[in-house]
């Protein structure tokens, strides 16, 4: 599969899945196929997203790419492996096919979880980023501005050592409106690596105020949540916030990583395809 394409000037779109909570992953990759004629790059494989257990995100790349056709991009977490297990994934990735990682430390592990559960991280992810460039692979992060503990300016700082890692393009967190979207772009134009800007389609008045409350990184604005609350049809606010999110990706950013919300990517055809 071919690696995505960082030159200068071409925007990226890149859809990201969730793998399935058990071993079937015909139905998933059932909705994949349906979207494939949609124009966008690539599909970015989460692995066990909110610290609970999905099917193998090697394993789902490799399903995806051989029934889609489409590159997959492999997220890898400090949290779940240790450094054996670390190389021998990323070159397992290399040879199934797989020739582009995200590496990032991976969410936490709930507190009511920490009795049976618990987490690795004996390398840190810059380490986790030079040995993935070691490996022969693309290698992006991510980055996560804590915007509910004012950790803007250091998740810049965390960009930049990233980046001296050998970071080679980013992904933020899903922005929501134009202030933030603008500064994030600024505060990243700096760095001299593509930033792709994240998009999570609002799905309900009750998904908006949970992502706000709950979720490390992620910020809606109250008038959004306001008009979440007000209006008699949420998907479709919803969808057009994330068009009017990725019109601004494409002034600003080097591309946009959609999140279709529960597995709906049939909101993707509303949100892409005028592009």
């Amino acid at each position: 599969m071919k690696l995505l394409n960082l030159s200068n000037g071409y925007f990226n779109i890149l859809i990201e899945v969730v793998p399935p909570a058990g071993p079937d992953a015909g139905p998933l990759m059932q909705l994949l196929t349906s979207i494939s004629g949609l124009p966008f790059d690539a599909f970015s494989v989460a692995t066990n997203p909110v610290a609970k257990p999905r099917m193998s995100a090697m394993a789902t790349c490799a399903l995806t790419q051989q029934a889609v056709g489409k590159p997959a991009i492999l997220h890898c977490t400090t949290r779940d492996h240790n450094r054996l297990s670390l190389q021998g994934m990323l070159w397992g990735a290399q040879a199934l096919g797989i020739r582009t990682v995200l590496v990032a430390t991976g969410d936490m592990v709930a507190l009511a979880d920490r009795q049976i559960t618990t987490t690795v991280r004996d390398m840190d992810v810059f380490e986790l980023v030079g040995l993935a460039r070691q490996s022969g692979l693309q290698t992006g992060v991510v980055i996560d501005p804590h915007p509910e503990s004012n950790g803007f300016g250091n998740a810049i700082r965390r960009l930049k050592q990233k980046v001296d890692a050998g970071a080679q393009f980013a992904v933020t967190q899903p922005i929501y409106d134009v202030e933030t979207a603008h500064a994030m772009a600024r505060a990243t134009q700096s760095m001299g690596i593509p930033v792709i800007m994240g998009i999570l389609p609002l799905r309900t008045a009750r998904h908006a105020d949970f992502l706000h409350q709950k979720v490390a990184g992620i910020t809606v604005p109250r008038p959004l949540r306001e008009q979440m609350h007000q209006t008699d049809d949420t998907i479709k606010t919803g969808n057009q916030n994330a068009r009017e999110m990725l019109a601004i990706a494409r002034e600003r950013f080097a591309g946009a990583c959609i999140m279709p919300p529960f597995d709906h990517y049939e909101v993707l055809e509303n949100i892409i395809k005028e592009i």
